[in-house]
């Protein structure tokens, strides 16, 4: 566990503590993205499009309540909301001064809010318009204020995003949490990562908790950045951090 931060994190695996706490994505982009090779955001938004984009084509009348949880700067809702590549969002982080806004305006009509620990990092986001709305809050172990206001947000949303973020939340946490999205009467969409090869049996067992409150929909594999030298040494033969994405219902 990460004391700074309070998020739990795998010892194998490379912590960033330091660029989450950042008031800019641009270490994000300079350490993850270009040092990494970080493609994990173009197969995201494919994914989206395949499985969830033809449903919210047909709810344009009003705004779709959008959620990403955990979501840091929020790299992938430029992905998915702004149809923005990876080497897109490169260019738009490249320096504080091109990041203070997306280089490319929202393809939906989405009402979105970014849910995540590091209050720099949503104070950002919500600043560049990537988010309408923000919450800062430890999701292991949030004041009651702030839990009634992200389980209120979960019930409300009708989108939710969360990608490779659930890993460090406590089994407990997920499922209040996806136990809440699925509560609302009305159909919705959920889009979840895991990777490989961190965190196999947490991501087991977040996976049945997601099917005990969602309908599977499919899924991709793929990869999703390159393993910095110290996972390399923890995972011997192994170069790339690989993804599996899925897509889960809310049925009414």
């Amino acid at each position: 566990m990460s004391q700074e931060s309070g998020v739990k994190t795998e010892e194998k695996k490379q912590h960033f503590d330091d660029i989450y706490m950042a008031s800019t994505p641009v270490p994000f982009k300079e350490r993850i993205i270009d040092a990494l090779d970080y493609i994990s955001d173009n197969n995201n938004r494919q994914t989206f499009d395949r499985l969830i984009l033809p449903w919210c084509q047909q709810q344009q009348s009003k705004p779709i309540p959008y959620v990403d949880l955990a979501c840091c700067f929020g790299n992938t809702t430029l992905a998915i909301a702004h149809e923005m590549t990876v080497d897109e969002i490169r260019e738009n982080w490249k320096d504080a001064e091109t990041a203070k806004q997306p280089l490319k305006s929202r393809r939906l009509n989405l009402q979105t809010t970014g849910i995540d620990i590091s209050e720099n990092a949503v104070n950002y986001a919500q600043n560049a318009g990537i988010f309408d709305q923000t919450i800062q809050a430890d999701l292991n172990q949030p004041p009651a204020d702030k839990k009634a206001q992200v389980l209120k947000t979960m019930q409300e949303a009708d989108i939710l995003v969360s990608t490779a973020a659930l890993v460090y939340l406590e089994e407990s946490a997920i499922d209040e949490l996806i136990g809440a999205f699925a509560q609302a009467p009305r159909e919705g969409y959920a889009l979840v990562n895991f990777l490989n090869p961190f965190g196999l049996e947490k991501a087991d067992a977040t996976k049945r908790i997601l099917l005990k409150h969602l309908d599977f929909v499919g899924s991709t594999a793929t990869r999703h950045r390159r393993m910095s030298a110290l996972e390399q040494e923890n995972y011997p033969g192994e170069e790339w951090s690989l993804l599996e994405i899925w897509v889960l219902k809310r049925t009414p």
